[in-house]
């Protein structure tokens, strides 16, 4: 089982890595394999960083630059992905919609259709758009179609995902909400 996170955050050692970490970490203890990507490398090289619809369908013009293909390589062989953004005006970061705008490709080839996506929200303050965030994050699993679950497992139903404030590390309540998240996660992929 590979368990992939992906960071919307241009800050691959902050709060919004923090936490995904503390989900792959659970999937690891767990017998899951793991792997992170951080979206601003692999959207490094690229002429046009936003989505232009160059064609439709997607000519995979902007997937010769190997960090974005490498990306969605790993995305394709995942069993399930943990998304996390932290919450820019009350919503996901640029780099995470550009990093999902350009994946028109594995749109067309429904290399994502039925795999299991969650989500993972970071704000500056206990109430900062944290659950709006989630739900765009679950917007695009569900253009995918992918099955998106929520912080559950059998220990017991959650909410629409992990919601925290920063400074993560710090949040014990989120940090829970990761393990359980993780625990969903192997349950319902294993």
């Amino acid at each position: 089982m590979l368990v992939v996170g992906l960071n919307g955050s241009p800050n691959q050692d902050g709060n919004t890595a923090y936490v995904i970490n503390a989900v792959l970490q659970r999937c690891a203890e767990l017998g899951a394999e793991t792997e992170i990507i951080h979206v601003m490398d692999a959207l490094a090289g690229q002429e046009q960083v936003f989505c232009v619809a160059c064609g439709t369908p997607c000519p995979e013009k902007c997937h010769r630059v190997e960090n974005l293909s490498s990306a969605q390589k790993l995305l394709q062989r995942a069993d399930a992905l943990v998304v996390g953004s932290p919450v820019y005006f009350g919503t996901i970061s640029a780099p995470l919609k550009a990093f999902w705008d350009k994946s028109r490709n594995l749109r067309s080839k429904k290399a994502l259709v039925g795999k299991l996506g969650c989500a993972v929200a970071v704000g500056a303050a206990r109430f900062g758009g944290q659950e709006t965030t989630l739900r765009a994050i679950h917007d695009i699993l569900l253009v995918h179609g992918m099955v998106i679950i929520g912080d559950c497992s059998s220990s017991g139903a959650g909410h629409q995902g992990v919601c925290a404030s920063a400074p993560a590390q710090e949040d014990k309540f989120a940090l829970g909400r990761a393990r359980i998240l993780a625990e969903g996660i192997v349950e319902l992929t294993g």
